[in-house]
Protein backbone atom coordinates (compact mmCIF):
# COMPACT_ATOMS: atom_id res chain seq x y z
CA UNK A 1 0.00 0.00 0.00
CA UNK A 2 2.55 2.47 0.73
CA UNK A 3 4.63 1.60 -2.47
CA UNK A 4 1.83 2.05 -4.49
CA UNK A 5 0.71 5.42 -2.77
CA UNK A 6 4.61 6.51 -3.03
CA UNK A 7 4.86 5.69 -6.92
CA UNK A 8 1.99 3.57 -7.99
CA UNK A 9 4.57 2.42 -11.60
CA UNK A 10 7.05 1.57 -9.27
CA UNK A 11 4.56 -0.63 -7.75
CA UNK A 12 3.89 -2.53 -10.84
CA UNK A 13 7.58 -3.03 -11.82
CA UNK A 14 8.10 -4.40 -8.37
CA UNK A 15 5.18 -6.51 -7.92
CA UNK A 16 3.29 -7.22 -11.16
CA UNK A 17 5.39 -7.41 -13.80
CA UNK A 18 8.47 -8.38 -11.59
CA UNK A 19 11.53 -6.93 -13.60
CA UNK A 20 14.46 -7.89 -12.54
CA UNK A 21 16.27 -5.16 -10.26
CA UNK A 22 19.68 -4.11 -11.51
CA UNK A 23 20.77 -3.05 -8.12
CA UNK A 24 20.03 -3.12 -4.52
CA UNK A 25 20.12 0.69 -2.33
CA UNK A 26 22.47 0.42 0.54
CA UNK A 27 19.65 2.01 2.75
CA UNK A 28 17.36 -1.25 1.96
CA UNK A 29 20.75 -3.62 2.56
CA UNK A 30 21.77 -2.25 6.04
CA UNK A 31 18.05 -2.53 6.78
CA UNK A 32 17.40 -6.09 6.42
CA UNK A 33 20.95 -6.83 8.16
CA UNK A 34 19.93 -4.63 11.05
CA UNK A 35 16.56 -6.13 11.57
CA UNK A 36 18.25 -9.66 11.38
CA UNK A 37 20.12 -8.83 14.20
CA UNK A 38 17.75 -7.49 16.51
CA UNK A 39 15.65 -10.66 15.56
CA UNK A 40 18.29 -12.94 16.45
CA UNK A 41 18.89 -10.79 19.42
CA UNK A 42 15.06 -10.95 20.90
CA UNK A 43 14.45 -14.97 20.06
CA UNK A 44 17.84 -15.81 21.78
CA UNK A 45 17.18 -13.04 24.65
CA UNK A 46 13.79 -14.48 25.44
CA UNK A 47 15.66 -17.97 25.68
CA UNK A 48 17.92 -16.37 27.88
CA UNK A 49 20.71 -18.30 25.28
CA UNK A 50 23.73 -15.60 26.07
CA UNK A 51 22.25 -12.45 23.85
CA UNK A 52 24.94 -10.20 23.84
CA UNK A 53 26.06 -7.15 22.08
CA UNK A 54 29.06 -8.40 20.61
CA UNK A 55 27.17 -11.55 19.15
CA UNK A 56 24.23 -9.39 17.63
CA UNK A 57 27.28 -7.54 15.85
CA UNK A 58 28.29 -10.16 14.60
CA UNK A 59 25.00 -11.39 13.19
CA UNK A 60 24.96 -8.28 11.84
CA UNK A 61 28.26 -8.24 9.83
CA UNK A 62 26.79 -11.81 8.46
CA UNK A 63 23.74 -10.83 7.34
CA UNK A 64 25.55 -7.73 6.03
CA UNK A 65 27.81 -9.80 3.43
CA UNK A 66 24.91 -11.91 2.38
CA UNK A 67 23.02 -8.77 1.37
CA UNK A 68 26.41 -7.90 -0.73
CA UNK A 69 27.03 -11.04 -2.28
CA UNK A 70 23.40 -11.23 -3.30
CA UNK A 71 23.13 -8.51 -5.27
CA UNK A 72 25.21 -5.33 -6.24
CA UNK A 73 25.05 -2.69 -3.48
CA UNK A 74 24.15 1.05 -4.77
CA UNK A 75 25.81 3.39 -2.28
CA UNK A 76 24.75 7.20 -2.49
CA UNK A 77 27.18 10.06 -2.44
CA UNK A 78 29.09 9.94 1.11
CA UNK A 79 27.93 6.47 2.11
CA UNK A 80 30.48 3.33 2.20
CA UNK A 81 30.16 0.00 3.37
CA UNK A 82 32.70 0.78 6.62
CA UNK A 83 30.61 3.79 7.43
CA UNK A 84 27.32 1.48 7.53
CA UNK A 85 29.23 -1.15 9.67
CA UNK A 86 30.32 1.61 11.91
CA UNK A 87 26.82 2.93 12.27
CA UNK A 88 25.14 -0.23 12.94
CA UNK A 89 28.01 -1.42 15.70
CA UNK A 90 26.97 2.14 17.43
CA UNK A 91 22.90 1.85 16.78
CA UNK A 92 22.86 -1.86 17.87
CA UNK A 93 25.18 -0.64 21.40
CA UNK A 94 22.03 1.72 21.88
CA UNK A 95 19.96 -0.79 21.96
CA UNK A 96 21.39 -3.15 23.74
CA UNK A 97 22.04 -0.42 26.22
CA UNK A 98 18.24 -0.18 26.40
CA UNK A 99 16.07 -1.83 29.19
CA UNK A 100 14.64 -4.36 27.46
CA UNK A 101 11.22 -5.39 27.72
CA UNK A 102 9.83 -9.13 28.44
CA UNK A 103 9.46 -10.18 24.62
CA UNK A 104 6.60 -12.76 23.13
CA UNK A 105 8.03 -12.89 20.13
CA UNK A 106 10.00 -11.63 17.61
CA UNK A 107 9.65 -11.50 13.12
CA UNK A 108 5.56 -12.71 14.03
CA UNK A 109 3.83 -13.43 10.70
CA UNK A 110 -0.04 -12.74 10.36
CA UNK A 111 -2.42 -13.16 7.99
CA UNK A 112 -5.99 -11.34 7.99
CA UNK A 113 -8.96 -10.93 6.57
CA UNK A 114 -9.44 -7.18 4.99
CA UNK A 115 -13.31 -6.09 6.44
CA UNK A 116 -14.95 -3.47 8.14
CA UNK A 117 -15.04 -3.81 11.27
CA UNK A 118 -18.50 -1.85 11.29
CA UNK A 119 -20.49 -3.56 8.38
CA UNK A 120 -18.19 -6.80 7.74
CA UNK A 121 -17.80 -6.01 4.25
CA UNK A 122 -14.68 -7.70 2.51
CA UNK A 123 -12.34 -6.83 -0.07
CA UNK A 124 -11.93 -10.50 -0.69
CA UNK A 125 -8.45 -10.14 -0.33
CA UNK A 126 -6.08 -10.53 3.18
CA UNK A 127 -3.38 -8.00 4.67
CA UNK A 128 -0.24 -10.27 5.40
CA UNK A 129 3.02 -9.49 7.36
CA UNK A 130 4.94 -9.70 10.18
CA UNK A 131 5.13 -7.84 13.45
CA UNK A 132 8.76 -7.50 14.16
CA UNK A 133 8.73 -7.63 18.18
CA UNK A 134 5.69 -8.36 20.53
CA UNK A 135 5.96 -7.96 23.94
CA UNK A 136 4.44 -10.05 26.65
CA UNK A 137 2.20 -6.66 28.05
CA UNK A 138 0.78 -5.94 24.10
CA UNK A 139 2.99 -3.74 22.63
CA UNK A 140 3.91 -3.80 18.88
CA UNK A 141 7.37 -2.82 18.25
CA UNK A 142 8.62 -1.88 14.88
CA UNK A 143 12.41 -0.85 14.30
CA UNK A 144 12.79 1.67 11.29
CA UNK A 145 16.29 3.25 10.45
CA UNK A 146 16.30 5.95 8.65
CA UNK A 147 18.25 9.18 7.44
CA UNK A 148 15.89 11.66 9.17
CA UNK A 149 14.48 11.58 12.51
CA UNK A 150 10.56 11.02 13.07
CA UNK A 151 8.30 13.21 14.97
CA UNK A 152 5.30 11.84 17.03
CA UNK A 153 3.04 13.61 14.25
CA UNK A 154 4.32 10.26 11.85
CA UNK A 155 4.34 7.76 14.53
CA UNK A 156 0.23 9.08 14.91
CA UNK A 157 -0.17 9.01 11.18
CA UNK A 158 1.64 5.93 10.20
CA UNK A 159 -0.07 3.45 8.30
CA UNK A 160 2.15 0.57 8.94
CA UNK A 161 1.10 0.77 12.51
CA UNK A 162 -2.68 1.17 11.93
CA UNK A 163 -1.88 -1.71 9.81
CA UNK A 164 -0.61 -3.72 12.68
CA UNK A 165 -2.98 -2.62 15.04
CA UNK A 166 -6.08 -3.67 13.38
CA UNK A 167 -4.15 -7.01 12.47
CA UNK A 168 -3.42 -7.50 16.25
CA UNK A 169 -7.25 -6.93 17.19
CA UNK A 170 -8.44 -10.08 15.30
CA UNK A 171 -5.66 -12.10 16.05
CA UNK A 172 -5.48 -11.98 19.75
CA UNK A 173 -9.03 -10.80 20.14
CA UNK A 174 -7.57 -7.72 22.15
CA UNK A 175 -6.32 -4.44 21.36
CA UNK A 176 -2.28 -3.43 21.29
CA UNK A 177 -1.45 -1.33 24.57
CA UNK A 178 1.20 0.54 22.79
CA UNK A 179 2.20 0.97 18.99
CA UNK A 180 5.80 1.89 19.19
CA UNK A 181 8.15 3.20 17.02
CA UNK A 182 11.85 2.80 17.58
CA UNK A 183 13.76 4.82 14.92
CA UNK A 184 17.63 4.54 14.67
CA UNK A 185 18.70 7.67 13.17
CA UNK A 186 21.30 7.18 10.51
CA UNK A 187 23.60 10.79 11.38
CA UNK A 188 27.51 11.43 12.17
CA UNK A 189 26.18 10.74 15.79
CA UNK A 190 23.81 7.83 15.26
CA UNK A 191 20.76 8.29 17.88
CA UNK A 192 17.77 5.76 18.85
CA UNK A 193 14.53 8.11 18.82
CA UNK A 194 10.92 5.93 20.63
CA UNK A 195 7.85 6.99 19.74
CA UNK A 196 4.59 5.44 21.13
CA UNK A 197 1.19 6.23 20.04
CA UNK A 198 -2.08 3.98 19.92
CA UNK A 199 -5.10 3.29 17.40
CA UNK A 200 -8.62 3.96 18.27
CA UNK A 201 -11.91 1.40 16.30
CA UNK A 202 -12.48 4.80 13.90
CA UNK A 203 -9.03 4.20 12.82
CA UNK A 204 -9.49 0.70 11.73
CA UNK A 205 -12.23 1.42 9.19
CA UNK A 206 -10.34 4.26 7.77
CA UNK A 207 -7.86 1.60 6.88
CA UNK A 208 -10.00 -0.51 5.29
CA UNK A 209 -11.17 2.41 3.17
CA UNK A 210 -7.54 3.23 2.59
CA UNK A 211 -7.02 -0.27 1.16
CA UNK A 212 -9.98 -0.83 -0.67
CA UNK A 213 -9.61 2.23 -2.49
CA UNK A 214 -5.53 1.40 -2.86
CA UNK A 215 -7.53 -2.19 -4.27
CA UNK A 216 -9.26 -0.42 -6.74
CA UNK A 217 -6.46 1.65 -8.10
CA UNK A 218 -4.58 -1.74 -8.55
CA UNK A 219 -7.40 -3.89 -9.89
CA UNK A 220 -8.07 -0.74 -12.58
CA UNK A 221 -4.56 -0.80 -13.95
CA UNK A 222 -4.32 2.72 -12.42
CA UNK A 223 -0.19 3.25 -12.41
CA UNK A 224 2.02 6.40 -13.20
CA UNK A 225 5.24 7.38 -12.20
CA UNK A 226 5.51 9.95 -9.18
CA UNK A 227 8.67 11.79 -8.96
CA UNK A 228 10.14 13.08 -6.20
CA UNK A 229 13.73 12.69 -3.91
CA UNK A 230 12.82 8.61 -3.81
CA UNK A 231 14.09 8.38 -7.38
CA UNK A 232 17.61 8.85 -6.59
CA UNK A 233 18.57 5.36 -5.72
CA UNK A 234 15.33 3.81 -7.19
CA UNK A 235 16.07 0.42 -9.14
CA UNK A 236 13.72 1.06 -12.31
CA UNK A 237 14.96 4.20 -13.53
CA UNK A 238 15.51 3.08 -17.03
CA UNK A 239 11.88 1.33 -17.65
CA UNK A 240 10.65 4.37 -15.83
CA UNK A 241 12.10 6.95 -18.53
CA UNK A 242 10.76 4.42 -21.37
CA UNK A 243 7.24 4.52 -19.69
CA UNK A 244 4.59 5.43 -21.99
CA UNK A 245 1.35 5.47 -20.19
CA UNK A 246 0.66 1.70 -21.50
Amino acid sequence: MNLYLLCSLKYRFQYLDELQRPFRPAALAFGSAFHAALAWFHDHAAEGNGASLERMIKIFAADWYAQKTGAKILFNAGENEAKFTVLAQEMLRLYAERPQQRTRAAEVPFTVPLENPETGERLGINLEGYFDLVTKDDVIVEFKTSGQTMTQQDAEGHLQLTAYSYAYDLLYQRPAKTLRIVDFVKNKTPKMVVLDTTRKPGDHRRFFHFAREVFHGIRSCVFMPRTGYWCRDCEYQKPCQAWQGN
